[in-house]
């Protein structure tokens, strides 16, 4: 079971939002690779290379949009191809917003988890009884999503597939960052009601590869990859 992490930025300046001096795909990069998420990608348009730039070094693959035209649907399908063409086995997606930058690794370790008890479900984060992002999408349902309106936004689209009779369930995560964006001030957040590790315990070692290069090494970015088409 491999479950993907897609981050959709609307324009550069969403991708490149500052979450605590970080921007914000790089913290959720970061946060969606310690979870367990596997393949990682940032849908963004980065005409300057500033995004790239920004995820150097990280976990993640950079993926071209298709066109706005296509609406937000579009993008969304088009990040989840994009995780299937790079990791075969891919059967879900954390359709993740780039605004949404508070979310918590342990969040995304639940929903995977989750998912592996119930492989058709479409899972939503909670914190106190709201839903949020990122949302856990088997790809099962993918023609089903890619199906509906271009003008329709995330949240809408996610009320059409519920209604389409896609099967979906509320997981609460005691995680305030899956309903609070990044325009909400870290230091402001409700508390964290969740463990603070993540549930495999496992401890990811960023950056020790890069350790063993010298000062002066290039730094290299993230992989690409070009937007699917019809």
């Amino acid at each position: 079971m491999t479950v993907a992490a897609v981050i959709l930025a609307a324009s550069p300046g969403s991708a490149l939002a500052d979450a605590d001096g970080t921007p914000g795909v790089r913290r959720l990069a970061d946060v969606a690779w310690a979870g367990g998420a596997t393949p990682v990608l940032v849908c963004s348009f980065d005409p300057d290379g500033a995004v790239a730039a920004a995820l150097a070094n990280a976990e993640v693959t950079l993926v071209e949009p298709v066109d706005p035209s296509r609406g937000p649907v579009g993008q969304i399908v088009n990040g989840a191809q994009a995780a299937g063409a790079i990791v075969t086995d891919t059967d879900a997606a954390l359709v993740w917003p780039a605004r949404m930058a508070w979310v918590d690794a342990e969040t995304v370790t639940t929903l995977i988890a989750a998912h592996g008890d119930d492989r058709s479900t479409v899972l939503r984060p909670a914190f106190d009884g709201e839903p949020g992002w990122p949302v856990l999408l088997p790809l099962r349902h993918l023609g089903v999503l890619g199906s509906l309106g271009t003008d329709r936004m995330p949240a809408d689209l996610l009320a059409d597939l519920e209604a389409a009779g896609v099967a979906f369930r509320i997981v609460e995560t005691g995680d305030p960052g899956v309903t609070h964006d990044v325009s909400t001030p870290r230091a402001d957040l409700p508390p964290y009601d969740g463990p603070p590790e993540p549930a495999d315990a496992h401890a990811h070692e960023w950056g020790v590869a890069s350790a063993d290069e010298p000062d002066d090494a290039p730094v290299p970015g993230p992989s690409r990859i070009a937007a699917f088409e019809d």
